[in-house]
């Protein structure tokens, strides 16, 4: 684990606003000069604490206004049987999240399609076709009222 102190909880914070920030506003921001900055910048993205920066999307505007959680019970609590599972979603574009979780269920989905025809269909020939698959329930986002995914 990468040691990380108040001043690079400061940066992180700030990149997490707005990844396009410039090193010079940023350094302002944190109280650093430019070239300390961009040295803490940088350490931190070569010890993998900061992965990467992305584009937020509306995804309305892309035609994909349906969003549902979806938890997913498997047949058969194998490694084997798992593996194929995550497999399956990560060839479904619907898929933008899988998580591996515990208790009664195996899994844990964000899925995100154009409406409520689109996932009936994914529910049906995607999810409902996927390996050792024994339990489907699907939670329908009604509204977002906070969301800091990046």
């Amino acid at each position: 684990m990468t040691k990380i102190d108040d001043l690079d909880r400061k940066i992180l914070r700030a990149l997490e606003r707005d990844g396009r920030v410039s090193n010079t506003d940023l350094a302002k921001t944190v109280g650093l000069s430019a070239s300390a900055c961009l040295r803490r910048v940088q350490e931190l993205e070569r010890s993998g604490v900061i992965k990467g920066y992305r584009a937020i999307i509306d995804r309305e505007q892309l035609g994909v206004g349906f969003a549902a959680y979806v938890t997913v019970g498997l047949s058969e609590h194998t490694k084997k049987a798992q593996r194929d599972f995550e497999r399956a979603m990560m060839a479904a574009p619907e898929v933008r999240e899988v998580h591996d979780v515990t208790g009664s269920i195996e899994y844990i989905l964000r899925v995100e399609a154009a409406d409520l025809a689109a996932y009936k269909h994914f529910h049906t020939e995607v999810l409902g076709d996927a390996p050792k698959v024994q339990s489907i329930t699907s939670y329908i986002v009604m509204e977002t009222t906070k969301d800091e995914r990046a």
